[in-house]
């Protein structure tokens, strides 16, 4: 074979091998599985909240929605159930996530907000996690001037800037909050049912039986 015949040769394969190098490159980059796991270093905070959103889930309002719920999962507040595998299966690095419970209480002035509780873990999206409610904030412990805002997040806890800043204007009809930032994956409020009839002492001007205080079964 003479040396062009050669030179020709060595040329096409090494086209052809740093084809298939582009190419494994671009569908890393892109989010695709890379090594059995989705590839996610350097994912902005909207695309770690995107990948958050439909594995975080609410139980307890389940059978408002029409949805069933497991029995290990019904008492629980918050879930974190492993990604499906149609969403390129685990993440290659964990995600750190927080779940935090805002209490809200209604007053003359408005309604106040508090941090009572949040939880740090790290997920690949393998693992099941199922949190309660903070002692005083689940449905049978509310009171008419009570609400609770519970939000799951990645990375830090939320500064101050990136908590709603409307929450003193809730009513009980009220639905949705805006967060000052991109990290929140899902969030549900549920507003004090009856903040016109507080009193600037906090307390419903007619006040309700005290309720039992008990605990979620899947409090950790």
């Amino acid at each position: 074979m003479s040396r062009t015949h050669l030179v020709h040769g060595s040329l096409t394969s090494l086209v052809a091998t740093l084809t298939l190098l582009t190419a494994g490159c671009s569908e890393t980059a892109a989010g695709a599985e890379a090594a059995g796991c989705r590839e996610n270093d350097g994912w902005s905070a909207k695309e770690q909240a995107q990948w958050l959103r439909p594995s975080a889930s609410f139980p307890w309002t389940k059978a408002d929605e029409g949805t069933a719920e497991s029995a290990a999962d019904e008492d629980a507040a918050v879930v974190i159930r492993p990604s499906d595998t149609d969403d390129g299966g685990p993440l290659c690095e964990p995600l750190t996530v927080q779940v935090e419970f805002w209490k809200l209480t209604a007053t003359t002035a408005g309604t106040d907000m508090t941090s009572v509780l949040h939880y740090r873990l790290d997920t690949d999206g393998t693992e099941h996690r199922a949190i309660g409610f903070p002692p005083g904030l689940s449905a049978g412990e509310r009171g008419a001037c009570t609400g609770v805002l519970m939000a799951v997040y990645s990375g830090t806890r939320l500064a101050n800037a990136e908590l709603p800043e409307d929450i003193d204007h809730l009513t009980s009809a009220t639905t949705d909050v805006k967060f000052g930032t991109d990290r929140i994956g899902a969030y549900r409020l549920v507003p004090p049912p009856d903040p016109e009839q507080c009193g600037a002492d906090r307390q419903p001007t007619t006040s309700p039986p005290a309720p039992a205080l008990t605990w979620p079964r899947d409090h950790p």
